[in-house]
């Protein structure tokens, strides 16, 4: 594996399949197009997989968890101790995503990569510990480059997890008190806008609580104005480790030839920072869902994006993704067992 392995070329998208998968939806009992986007999310999957009918059926859930030190600015309606309390709640069944894995007969993991209690010890979390969460980034960096690049690691390796399971869609969660607010840093420096345009209230802040929230962000930018252009200095700067393990998810996935579903607004701040890294990746990404946090549309646009629900979720874990896992599922079956023309005995339009 080279140390720069997030540079490392994706797989390419099979060109042919898709044109096959193009020709049999025109071939399909029905008048061309009339399916709309399931028309397309089917041929797209079928050129990922590189399969004329493509399956979604084996899901791959990964959630990242970690705290965050900007915290003690007093960004968040939540104490920071919900992070550890909510990655028992997630091994143990009781949160959303875990009912959303079961309903889709989904594999559920949960990495923490560094929570404030180092010595949590939970049967079925893989506790990474790169730190008892990340720096306060409103007054130095969110992480060192060495916590930065494990994060990143710990990431791939649920990619490739996922991978070798035989997982054909991988969806990344995350947890952790105050990360809307490190999204929201990062999509700033990344996008060049300012704190106002992408703030909003997360868990639930008060219009004062979001003022403040993008008060502690502008100064953060100031603070780290001499920054350099790197995307990945961006991530190590205003993200936590949880969002670098998304980013990583993101870039491992699209190398190893998984196709991913991206969630809400701190899953797709994290998509935006891995096509910066390695644009190759965007291939790779499909989008959930457009939530209810103000940000979240900006940096949809940024990435081209038109999410398959828009349901005023703002929950995270990963579960508007996993409330979209049936719309492709459905767009799979109905390419694959739609009978053409010449198989009904139907006749098409002419030529």
């Amino acid at each position: 594996m080279s140390q720069i392995w997030w540079l490392e070329a994706c797989r390419p998208v099979d060109l042919t399949v898709r044109e096959q998968a193009q020709a049999r939806q025109q071939q399909l009992t029905k008048p061309a197009g009339s399916l709309g986007r399931l028309e397309h999310l089917a041929v797209q999957l079928a050129g990922l997989q590189g399969q004329l009918k493509p399956s979604v059926e084996q899901v791959w859930i990964a959630i990242f968890a970690g705290d965050h030190g900007v915290v003690a600015e007093g960004i968040s309606a939540y104490p920071q101790a919900v992070t550890g309390q909510m990655l028992h709640n997630f091994v143990s069944g009781g949160a959303a995503i875990s009912v959303l894995a079961r309903q889709l007969n989904a594999q559920l993991e949960v990495v923490d990569l560094g929570t404030v209690d180092l010595a949590l010890e939970l049967p079925g979390v893989r506790h990474l510990r790169l730190g008892a969460g990340t720096a306060n980034f409103a007054r130095v960096p969110a992480m060192s480059y060495e916590q930065g690049v494990l994060a990143l690691q710990g990431g791939r390796e649920s990619a490739l997890r996922a991978a070798a399971s035989g997982a054909r869609l991988f969806i990344g969660g995350e947890m952790g008190i105050g990360n809307t607010t490190a999204a929201s840093a990062l999509a700033c420096a990344v996008l060049g806008c300012p704190a106002t345009e992408l703030s909003g209230p997360g868990t639930g802040l008060d219009a004062a609580g979001v003022r403040h929230k993008a008060e502690v962000i502008e100064r953060a930018l100031q603070q780290h104005a001499a920054l350099g252009d790197d995307p990945l200095q961006r991530l190590f700067c205003f993200g936590g480790f949880e969002i670098a393990a998304l980013v990583g998810a993101y870039l491992g996935c699209a190398q190893a030839g998984v196709a991913v579903l991206v969630d809400g607004f701190i899953c797709t701040v994290a998509a935006l920072v891995a096509t910066r890294i390695n644009p190759q990746c965007r291939d790779w990404l499909l989008f959930g869902h457009r939530g209810a946090e103000p940000g979240h549309r900006r940096v949809l646009a940024e990435l081209d994006a038109e999410p398959l629900l828009e349901l005023g979720l703002r929950l995270g874990e990963g579960s508007g993704a996993a409330l979209a896992v049936p719309v492709l599922r459905l767009a799979c079956d109905l390419h694959g067992q739609m009978a053409t023309f010449a198989e009904a005995a139907v006749a098409d339009r002419p030529a």
